[in-house]
């Protein structure tokens, strides 16, 4: 064999060697299943080409529209088979993009355990095996719902042990708490808590059903940084005051007050994905429902950020996309930069309360702002819109059918 053909075939096997390890990396990268628009042709918006045609069939999956459920085959370069993929086609939702702040009000289901104290050596919690995190729910077969409820049962349980009801991680367990007498009084050594209050910004409303998505994280603890268990929630009107600019190394953030006791609405769900509900009313806004985009048609470039950091409404500034990842379990969705110079040059970049600030890219609501880098506020994560609405699904439709 000559030194060029040698050459050549030394070149061709790298080639097709970098080839697979391409197609291996996209068959661990993308996820096995999709949902795209009953019009929609399924694109994949990667860096090396990847398209889709149906198991079977030698014709690639194009414009034509897709059955409800159908099994594709993802392609690199239209000739390398990555794996085979679920596609289920559906209606595309029709969302209107919020970007005002919100109230939130929430009880916890069970008390929540936020520290254990120990006095003169002792802490009655932490000896019969209770944790920071766990979740009380009752005292001696009494149901707990409040820090009073806990102070009353371990009072006048006179020192004798108590029988606790707990959930931890979501697994129930039971402890003999023996109260310890300081000062007079029987104390268990722990501080709890049973409900929480703060502001966000909602991301969508759906007016076909009542429902709405926001914040694009769950609420959680300021102590122990887990999400609080939900028992109830409601949200309310808030009136924003002066923020806080984000600077390198200290993010800013918005305050607010309610402006008065009513609610707005019912949550039913704080998730890893954000907080969920139904709203009494639709939302003030002349702001017309778009499209939701599916997480696959996300793509790196400009796009548009609805948020408020005043009184005036929720007005759209430029962001930029990039980092996006559709694997599963990944850390963040995609990433987001503020290259609006206004935002900038106000605000510093993103605070602490814009969390669910919805972002339209193409004509269509394809996520939400969900935390902002400590160290360059300019950056910060989003959600996917659909991994938000997928959360609707257990949310009763109106206030009604909850009853």
């Amino acid at each position: 064999m000559s030194s060029f053909l040698k050459k050549f075939a030394a070149v061709f096997l790298a080639a097709g060697v970098a080839v697979l390890g391409l197609a291996g990396y996209y068959a661990h990268q993308l996820p096995d299943s999709y949902k795209l628009g009953q019009d929609s042709s399924f694109d994949l918006n990667t860096l090396f080409t990847v398209s889709a045609k149906p198991c079977g069939s030698d014709i690639a999956a194009g414009a034509e529209t897709y059955a409800t459920h159908s099994r594709n085959t993802l392609m690199l370069f239209g000739t390398v088979p990555i794996k085979d993929v679920e596609t289920a086609a559906e209606a595309r939702p029709m969302l209107v993009p919020c970007g005002e702040p919100f109230g939130i009000k929430l009880i916890t289901d069970g008390v929540l355990v936020v520290d254990l104290q120990e006095t003169s050596g002792k802490c009655a919690a932490r000896d019969c095996g209770i944790q920071k995190g766990d979740v009380l729910l009752s005292i001696d077969g009494k149901v707990v719902k409040s820090n009073e409820d806990v102070a009353a049962a371990v009072a006048q349980s006179g020192g004798k042990p108590c029988t606790v009801s707990y959930k931890r991680s979501g697994t129930k367990k039971t402890a003999k708490l023996i109260p310890d007498l300081i000062g007079g009084q029987y104390r268990a050594g722990m501080w709890v808590r049973d409900s929480s209050a703060g502001i966000g910004t909602m991301t969508f409303y759906d007016s076909s059903t009542g429902c709405f998505g926001g914040l694009g994280h769950p609420i959680c603890d300021a102590d122990i940084k887990t999400p609080l268990p939900l028992s109830r929630g409601v949200t309310g009107e808030i009136k924003l005051n002066e923020y806080v600019k984000s600077r390198k190394g200290s993010p800013g953030w918005l305050t607010g007050d309610f402006v008065n006791s009513l609610s707005t609405g019912t949550i039913f769900k704080n998730c890893e994905n954000g907080v969920f509900g139904t709203l009494y009313s639709p939302p003030e806004t002349t702001r017309d429902a778009l499209p939701m985009g599916y997480r696959q048609e996300l793509h790196e470039g400009e796009a548009l950020m609805l948020t408020s950091i005043d009184n005036n409404g929720a007005k759209g500034y430029k962001v930029r996309i990039s980092d996006i990842s559709l694997a599963p379990g990944a850390s963040h969705d995609f990433t987001v930069e503020i290259t609006d110079k206004a935002l900038l040059d106000s605000a510093g970049g993103i605070l602490q309360g814009m969390s669910g600030s919805p972002i339209i890219q193409d004509g269509r609501l394809v996520g939400a702002i969900t935390h902002v880098l400590v160290d360059q506020p300019q950056y910060g994560y989003g959600i996917f819109a659909d991994r938000m609405y997928e959360q609707l699904s257990d949310i009763p439709r109106h206030l009604s059918d909850a009853a």
